[in-house]
């Protein structure tokens, strides 16, 4: 098998494709979403306001800085690890800033090695527990289907496969044309499942911020 020829189409042709869908499709949810708000909560639109949807994206941005938050501190510095890890490697491993280089022009400070493999690991681990959690909380359990641990799955691999390429730990070229097939998979999954929270959190925390603060004078966090 040519893995040249593989990898040519998946780091050329496949990876425009995939950020031409991952762009466009996350543009258009939030054209949509922004279009059924205007339709079915205009009201919302009347008590806008920027502090107060400012200060609810910063607090549920910080571990323990909201209430629910303090009530699950384990589960929240978890899923605040997760996705520190799933927003920093990709963007800033050294490999990864070669390509954005080479594709788009775009130079950005890199990691050091250690440190996203380090973050890859965590990431990893983190991903474990949210399994776990569940699996074994009732409550958590009812409300999970096969597809969220799908995409937990998919979120994972991509790190776990690129992990075990850097490392040459397995067939490279076979580890290292799966680490990008199942990468363009998640970016092509996240505009159409509910992994484009990556994007709609922002909005959503503002909204219910200045709906709380901006109406009611009481903070959401």
């Amino acid at each position: 098998m040519n893995w040249n020829i593989i990898y040519d189409f998946l780091t050329g042709p496949a990876l425009w494709f995939t950020f031409i869908f991952f762009i466009g499709g996350l543009l258009i949810r939030m054209a949509l979403l922004f279009r059924l708000s205007l339709k079915k909560d205009r009201i919302v639109y009347n008590h806008f306001s920027f502090g107060w949807g400012l200060r609810s994206i910063v607090q549920w941005l910080i571990p323990w800085a909201s209430a629910a938050m303090r009530q699950q501190p384990v589960f929240s510095i978890a899923a605040f690890l997760f996705h520190l890890s799933l927003l920093a490697v990709p963007l800033f491993l050294s490999a990864h800033i070669l390509l954005w280089d080479e594709a788009f022009g775009i130079s950005l400070w890199s990691l050091p090695d250690v440190w996203a493999d380090g973050l890859t690991l965590v990431l990893i681990g983190a991903a474990v527990f949210l399994f776990i959690r569940r699996r074994v909380k009732p409550e958590v359990r009812i409300l999970t289907s096969s597809w969220d641990y799908f995409l937990l799955g998919m979120t994972t691999l991509p790190f776990l496969t690129g992990f075990l390429a850097h490392h040459q730990w397995g067939p490279y070229e076979v580890l290292l044309i799966l680490h990008i097939v199942l990468s363009q998979i998640l970016l092509i999954l996240i505009p159409i499942t509910k992994l484009s929270h990556m994007i709609l959190f922002f909005f959503t925390r503002a909204f219910i911020g200045f709906e709380m603060g901006g109406r009611r004078g009481a903070r959401s966090w």
